[in-house]
Formats: C-alpha cells, structure tokens, sequence
C-alpha cells in the first residue's frame, strides 16, 4: 500500500515537472520557430592600448575587443545591446543594413536618430530581424570613430532553412579596415579647422591585422588555415572609412553568392570590389591536395579615381592544413601572390557591379516598384564652402573642402532628427525643402561650371507612408571624378540602372533592368557616372542618407528622408524608449 502510494505520487510529481519543463521548453521551442529568440549582448566603450607598424597606441574599443564582438542572430530573432560609454568621446553605434522597421530608435547615426551616449551613460539598442539573413556589420556613426568602432553581424536563416547554395564546410568573416598611427580624432579636427583633406591612413587590415608586406608586421598576419577538397564561406565586410577596396587570392576563385545580406545569382570572380559599407559572402572552394610547399596570399588594396590615397596592400595567408605524414617543417615555403586590378580600374569596377543580379526566385521574390510615385534626380560631389567666422582656411580665397547633394552640404543639428519629427518640433532644427533636382544643369561629367560653391543647410525630404521613390545619383567631376558608396538607412533598394557619362532621362530609363535587379543599402555611385535605385518608403522615421566614404560625410555629403506614419497602428513609429539619449 505504501509503496504504490509512493508510486503514484513519484509518477505525479515526474509528470509535474516534466508538464512544468515542458510549458518552459516549448513556448521557446514555438518563438524559436516562428518568432525567433531574444539575443543579448553588453557592449562596454573601453580604451584599449594596441600595437600595430610597431607603434602603440590608445584606441575605443567595446570589450577591449579590435574589431570588435561578433553578433550571431538568426532571421526573427530579436537583439538587445546594452551600450555602456567608459570614454570621454560621445558615442553612438549603427547596425548597418539592418532594416530597423519601425526601431528607428535603434538605427544609431548620430544627431539623426539619436543624440550620442555621453561618458558614463548607457543605451539598450533593440530592434528585431525582419526577413533579412546573411552578413551586415555594426559600426561606431560619430566622428570618425568607425576607425576603430566596429565588428560582423552574421545573421543566419531561420531554422532548418538551407542556403540557396551548397552548405560551406566552415564560415568565416573576413573584416577590413584602415589604422592611423596617428588619433584618428585630431586628424579630422586637423582637416577641418584647416579645411582640407585630411590625413591618410598608415595601412589597410584584414580582421585588424595589418599583414605581412608592411614593416614590422609579419606577427600581425590574419591566416586562414584549410583543409583540403572543402568549401569555404567568407564573410567580407569593408569596414574601413575612405577606402573601396579590390580582394582577390591567389590561386583561387571566388563565387559571390550574397551581397548586402541579399542572395545573388552565384557568379565566379579572381577579384571582388567591396566599398566602405558593403558586405560579400563568396564561396571559396579549396584544391583537393595538400600544399606542403607554398602559402596563398589573400590580398586587399584600394580602387580610387583620385591620386590622395593610401596606396598599399594589406595580406593574409591561406594556409593548408597538412597531413601529419609531412610534419617535417619545410624551411622555404612558396608564396603565390594574386594580381589584384591597378588602382583606378573603373571598368572592372562597373563590369562587376553589374554581375550582381538578385535570385528572383519564388522563395527569395524581387518586389522592385514597377511604378514610381516620386522621382529625384541628385548630383553627388564635391565643391567649396566659406569659411566660417573667426577662421583661417587654407582652400582658394579662404575656402574649405566641402561635398554636397544637389548643392547642398549637409549641416549635422544638435537635435537628433528624429526626436524633432516625432514631437513635432522640426522648427529651428530641419525644413523639408531638399531640392529634388540640382539648382543648376550643367555638364555634370565635363567641365566643370565657374561657381563651385556649395551651399548648406539642414534640409530632409518628406514622403508619405509607402510612397514608390526612384533616385538617380550622378557623380560630378567637379574636383575631380570619383566613386561614392552610397548608404541608405532604414531600407534596402534595387539598382535598376547604372552608367558613365550623364544621365539620359530620355534613353536611359528604357535600359533599367525591373526583372531581377541588385538589391542592396550601399550602392558605388560610378566614377564619372550615374546610378538609379528605387524603394519603397514603407518604414517610418528619419532615414540617413550619405557617402561612406567618411571623409565626404565629414564635407556634408549626406541627407535625410522623413517617412510620415501610415494610417494603420503597425505602419506608424513607437514612442521613443526611456534611455533615450539626451543632447
């Protein structure tokens, strides 16, 4: 009797736990499948002394990290980073290329959406992953603080999704960056009290090592070891702040089966062009034998139009594994080296970004508008500004540099954006009269005109909810020709168009591509050239619009979309969190 008893109740009190265990599992089990899990992570703003070109010196780091952490998410997951400022330096963090619908609070660029986390405060970035999967990156979107600022976001497809590709045996993000001896802090206070270029960098580097063909540095090597017969995924980030660079390994071919966290139509290539604010995942298939003898190099130097330039190479090595057989240490090892294209190959530059074709497939559908509702036409390049009161510059009759769009140089408020929109207090702080074309017409791409002065101001485009928009961005050859990737926050867009010369409004349009066109946040404006894109303005809030190119953003190569509310409760902006930032 008392034995069944104690039976009974031990089955009881087993069911108990395990109808208590599973009422903890399987919520999680069931938010796992449909709605994702809650990620968190602390990111602490610390100094941190670091070697590179043997010189030490005092970087901001988070963690103490360079770069910094990785974030691993999957698609419908939601991510919670508690920022903690330790540096004297107002800071903010940007997760680039997350799409932030609706969280624009968390989009990060400061005085846009945010006012910066001062010394000693916090701030929790929270947003959810909404139908993106793939690599962006997270960076520092103050100053020029992304120098050192900066780290992958790797976000995989819900689970039991497959790539549309072949499962890679091993990823690995592969992030690049640029290092200044010099506080990258004064060399833009420098430039801009003088009004000139600033400073360049003293090397480029791959996941913050500087590599082998610099001095002083062949222990801060980045090496990939391999094995033999397998594939590879890498996950390229640019991450540096000025420079579009060419990648390539020797020996080796890369297929690009992603770009800016959108699948593409797998293509091969010796060498892949990334700009300041994109990222590539390519499929690297390694040779089926060991390599006892030789090391491949994996090599990145800048592509540029213009001469100022930090014209090195950053390296790593490719390393096989070998066979314990040969453990035998081979004094003189091989090195082949790629043949990366010369510096200005801008033909290179637009035959490649035109291979970039989306999948257009039933799972992964290209929603291009086929009609526009809005359409803007905008020359980006540089110019000249006075100089302000009070200062000497060293420009043309007391000028400095300044960029613009549709001549007009950005002015940064000391009101985030945002927090204006939101209460309704834009006055003193923004007007919407962006110009939707550029005052004057001129040959955008041939000689330049007389006056090449840019005026300034803080002006934003106002769109309603879910207006169709097509933008053609033109490079000037004012100063010069050159690239600028352009990055749009808040959305992703298609690149139906692309060109050299100016654009035609006439013949042009007729040549877009609306069947399976790029789809991206950072888009190359070419050289001497035009790019058309087109969005849907379905996500309300403030938007940031600029060159990555930091030195052009510091020069007012930027601007701002307003996307007002939509009618329904899901297509309008929350209320701002309770640690917001204040200015």
């Amino acid at each position: 009797m008392g034995s069944s008893h104690y039976t009974s109740f031990a089955s009881i009190t087993a069911t108990l736990i395990f109808t208590l265990s599973l009422m903890c599992f399987l919520p999680e089990l069931a938010v796992a499948k449909h709605k994702g899990i809650t990620r968190h992570y602390k990111f602490n703003i610390k100094m941190q002394n670091v070697t590179r070109l043997c010189q030490t010196k005092s970087i901001v780091t988070v963690n103490g990290q360079f770069p910094g952490p990785r974030i691993i998410a999957r698609e419908g997951d939601r991510v919670v980073i508690k920022v903690v400022n330790h540096v004297s330096h107002n800071v903010t963090l940007h997760w680039h290329g997350v799409r932030q619908l609706r969280s624009g609070w968390a989009d990060g660029p400061a005085y846009v959406t945010q006012c910066p986390i001062q010394t000693g405060q916090s701030y929790v970035y929270n947003f959810t992953i909404i139908g993106q999967r793939g690599t962006l990156f997270w960076h520092a979107h103050i100053s020029w603080l992304r120098a050192t600022l900066y780290g992958p976001i790797v976000i995989l497809p819900k689970k039991n999704v497959p790539y549309p590709f072949s499962k890679p045996y091993k990823e690995v993000p592969i992030v690049f960056g640029e290092w200044w001896n010099a506080d990258t802090e004064a060399v833009i206070n420098q430039a801009t009290q003088t009004g000139l270029a600033p400073n360049l960098s003293d090397a480029y580097t791959i996941n913050g090592l500087t590599g082998p063909l610099y001095n002083c540095s062949s222990k801060d090597t980045f090496k990939l070891k391999v094995k033999p017969g397998k594939t590879y995924l890498l996950r390229l980030i640019n991450a540096a702040l000025n420079d579009e660079l060419f990648f390539s390994i020797a020996n080796h071919t890369l297929t690009v089966v992603e770009a800016d966290a959108i699948y593409v139509k797998p293509f091969k290539t010796d060498t892949v062009l990334i700009t300041p604010g994109q990222t590539t995942n390519v499929l690297v298939n390694t040779k089926h034998h060991h390599f006892p003898t030789a090391n491949f190099l994996m090599a990145a130097r800048p592509y540029a139009t213009i001469t100022a330039i930090d014209n090195s190479t950053t390296a790593g090595i490719l390393e096989y594994e070998q066979p314990l057989t040969s453990k035998n240490k081979i004094k003189k090892l091989l090195l082949f080296k790629p043949t990366l294209p010369i510096i200005n190959d801008t033909t290179f530059t637009a035959n490649f970004a035109k291979k970039h074709r989306s999948l257009a497939t039933t799972q992964f559908p290209v929603k291009v508008p086929q009609k526009v509702d809005k359409k803007f036409f905008f020359t980006v390049g540089l110019g000249l500004s006075p100089c302000s009161k009070n200062q000497q510059c060293q420009g043309p009759n007391n000028t400095r540099l300044a960029a613009a769009i549709n001549n007009v140089s950005f002015v940064q408020p000391t009101t985030a954006l945002l927090q204006a929109h939101f209460f309704n207090q834009s006055q003193g702080v923004y007007t919407t009269d962006f110009p939707t074309n550029p005052p004057s017409l001129f040959n955008y791409t041939g000689t330049p005109p007389t006056n090449i002065m840019v005026t300034s101001g803080t002006k934003v485009v106002a769109l309603p909810f879910n207006t169709t928009v097509e933008v053609v961005m033109q490079d000037t050859s004012i100063l010069g020709a050159e690239s600028h990737p352009l990055h749009l926050h808040g959305f992703n867009f298609f690149v139906v168009g692309l060109g050299f010369g100016n654009f035609d409004p006439k013949k042009d349009p007729s040549k877009f591509n609306l069947v399976d066109p790029m789809e991206r946040n950072t888009v190359g404006v070419p050289s001497g050239g035009w790019v058309a894109i087109r969005f849907l303005a379905d996500n309300p809030g403030v938007w940031f619009m600029h060159c990555h190119l930091e030195v052009h953003t510091s020069w007012g190569l930027k601007m701002a979309w307003v996307v007002m509310d939509g009618k329904l409760p899901r297509q309008k902006l929350p209320p701002p969190p309770s640690d917001l930032p204040k200015c």
